[in-house]
This record gives C-alpha cells, structure tokens and sequence, in this order.
C-alpha cells in the first residue's frame, strides 16, 4: 500500500497549541469478509502513533484494530511557542508508515 502523508493543523491560542491530525489508512480488523470472494480480508491497522515536539516525543498512543478507517486523532500541548515543530508520525502491523509535520503558528 502506498502511504499518504499525515495531514496535520496546528494553532496556538493562550500558550496552548491546538493539533489536529487525519491520519489515512484502511485500519482492517481482519474479522471482515469479502462481499464477491467470502475471504476474510487480512489485519491491517496502526499500532503506534508517535507525537514529537521538536524532535522530542511528547506522546507514544497504543492503537488497535478497533480505530476506525482514516483516523482522526487530537490533542493539545501546553506551553507550545510560533515556530515549534510538531511532528507525528504511525507504524502499522504490517510494518509499514507515515509522518506528517506542521510548524505552529
């Protein structure tokens, strides 16, 4: 599968920054079946989500195959400044992934 960036919104307000993320991936539970074939459609989900701060971790999420398809994750980090960099970034049980980053405003 090829990934597609995560696409990340960031803004600051009284010191504390606002990240809002879209996250696109199939997050398959494998307990479905093919509507043609009947096959049950292989696990296919993200496990870890990874938030940095500049270059910092600041958040390590656990995932599994309950999170809907194209996951939109939130959060809020205090203390945040214009110019940090929040970065985020997923692995899935297929060992594939993706990142995205936004410079706050």
């Amino acid at each position: 599968m090829a990934t597609k960036k995560v696409k990340i919104r960031a803004k600051i307000k009284n010191g504390v920054a606002q990240i809002k993320a879209l996250m696109p991936h199939p997050m398959e539970t494998g307990t479905r079946r093919d509507a043609t074939s009947g096959e049950v459609i292989p696990a296919h989900y993200i496990e870890e989500v990874t938030c940095s701060l500049n270059g910092e971790v600041i958040l390590t999420g656990h995932w599994g195959p309950s999170v809907s398809k194209n996951p939109y994750f939130s959060f809020n980090v205090l203390d945040a400044k214009p110019g940090d960099t929040i970065s985020i970034t997923w692995v899935d049980n297929l060992g594939e992934s993706s990142s995205g980053e936004a410079v706050l405003k």
